[in-house]
This record gives C-alpha cells, sequence and structure tokens, in this order.
C-alpha cells in the first residue's frame, strides 16, 4: 500500500528520547507511517542521512529504532558511493523515506548530483510518504532558513518545491529563525510558508496544505505570508496533538 495522493510530512521533530537507545521513533514518524496505509506486513520505511554526510551512527540508530517499533527498515547512502546499485529502485519500493537533519544545502546538492531529486519527485507521486526533520523537512519546499554556510542563518532558495511554499524549521528553539524568517519573507526571497516549532509537523497532500500536528503538547505550527504592501503577518494554525502509541 501507499498513500492515495501524493503526501509530505514536514516536521522540526519525529524522534524523541528513548531510555535504551540513542533515540527512538516519535509521534511524527509513525503518523508518517500511519498515512502510507501499510497493513499485514512490516512498513518499509527507508532512512537518508544525507544533510550530516551519512554519519554511520546516525544510521545505526535508525536501525535500531526502526526494529524497535517493527518496521522493515533500509537506508540510502551518498557517501563515499551509493550504497546500492539502483537509488531509484530503493526508494520507489518504500512505504516511507524520512530524511535527517544537517546540511540542507549540501543535501540538495549531493541529491541533485546523484539524481536523488528527480526520483524522489518521482516516489512522492507515486506515493509513497515523504517525511523528515529540519533539513528533512525545507528540502521539499521552496526554500527555507538554514545555518548550511555558517552560524548566520541564510536563505536555501532552491528545495525541491514539491510543495510551494517555503519552511522555517525550529521557530521556538533558535533565537535566529523567526525574525529571519520574517524578514526572507517581507522582501520576497522566500515565498509564504509554513514554520514549525520543535515536535510539530505539517501535512500537504499533492500541493496543498492539510493540518498541523505536534507531538509534544503545547507547541503549534504557523503559516506566516506576505501581503502585497510587504507586510508579514504570522497565523498560528490549529495544531492536532498526536498520542504516542
Amino acid at each position: 500500500m501507499t498513500a492515495a495522493v501524493p503526501t509530505i510530512l514536514a516536521t522540526s521533530g519525529g524522534l524523541v528520547p528513548s531510555p535504551r537507545l540513542r533515540w527512538e521513533v516519535g509521534p511524527l514518524t509513525d503518523y508518517a507511517v500511519e498515512l502510507a496505509g501499510v497493513t499485514g506486513r512490516a512498513p518499509r520505511v527507508c532512512f537518508l542521512a544525507t544533510a550530516m554526510g551519512d554519519n554511520s551512527e546516525q544510521v545505526t540508530c535508525f536501525y535500531d529504532a526502526a526494529v524497535q517499533r517493527g518496521f522493515s527498515p533500509s537506508h540510502l547512502a551518498l557517501f563515499p558511493m551509493p550504497n546500492v546499485e539502483d537509488p531509484r529502485e530503493l526508494l520507489l519500493s518504500q512505504d516511507v523515506i524520512w530524511v535527517f537533519g544537517g546540511s540542507v544545502a549540501g543535501l540538495l546538492a549531493m541529491w541533485r548530483l546523484h539524481g536523488i531529486d528527480l526520483a524522489m519527485r518521482e516516489a512522492w507521486q507515486a506515493g509513497v510518504v515523504l517525511t523528515g526533520v529540519s533539513a528533512g523537512s525545507i528540502c521539499w519546499h521552496s526554500g527555507g532558513t538554514t545555518d548550511s554556510f555558517g552560524s548566520r542563518l541564510r536563505p536555501v532558495t532552491n528545495g525541491l518545491a514539491l510543495v510551494p511554499f517555503s519552511n522555517g524549521v525550529h521557530y521556538d528553539s533558535e533565537e535566529q529563525r523567526r525574525p529571519v524568517y520574517h524578514s526572507l519573507i517581507a522582501d520576497g526571497t522566500l515565498a509564504s510558508g509554513y514554520a514549525t516549532e520543535d515536535g510539530t509537523g505539517v501535512l500537504y497532500r499533492g500541493s496543498d496544505f492539510v493540518e498541523a500536528v505536534t507531538e509534544t503538547e503545547g507547541k503549534t505550527a504557523y503559516y506566516v505570508s506576505r501581503s502585497p504592501d510587504g507586510t508579514v503577518t504570522e497565523q498560528p494554525l490549529d495544531t492536532r496533538l498526536l498520542r504516542a502509541p
């Protein structure tokens, strides 16, 4: 089974502290798997840590967390060479693709170099649910704010644009995120878009926003838009609390 329509759950979360593991799957990622509609077998979830240079520790952490949750795990690495003969085939065979955080600029460059950008679009159109955290959230949008280039936040404007919005992540936990996102929307560098506090995500079906969800009680998401006169408006969204299984 795959989602009935192209589906993205873009988040500033999806993993939570664990008493036994480095981290474990959080309700946001569980929700992404639920959206895939898998029944009668373990859901196939592929993990990409491209934005962290395919950090082997994070890949190991994913496998530990995936096995604990009952997923059928795999991963796609691009450093120092692809770990599978046909990355497109791997991605299209999944129920969910989960993209980890790090350098969104590096992620986008490596994906385009290897044709992963095209494979991701094809997987999305085929109903494979796309999800991820931070860089793994911004990448699906037209752009967002990033520390890929240094400690001062800068815009990235060459996202995959599967949805026609910009994306602000870690909106409540990093001091620069909110004002820089506002300023870049105000001057037209970024399109209007959706911002997520830590532990929160936004769901899109096709290119349409559907709902905001959170795995952390009290957290929310926002729609940040620019009017013709350059005024920026921030609208808090009704944000549904996801319960742990």
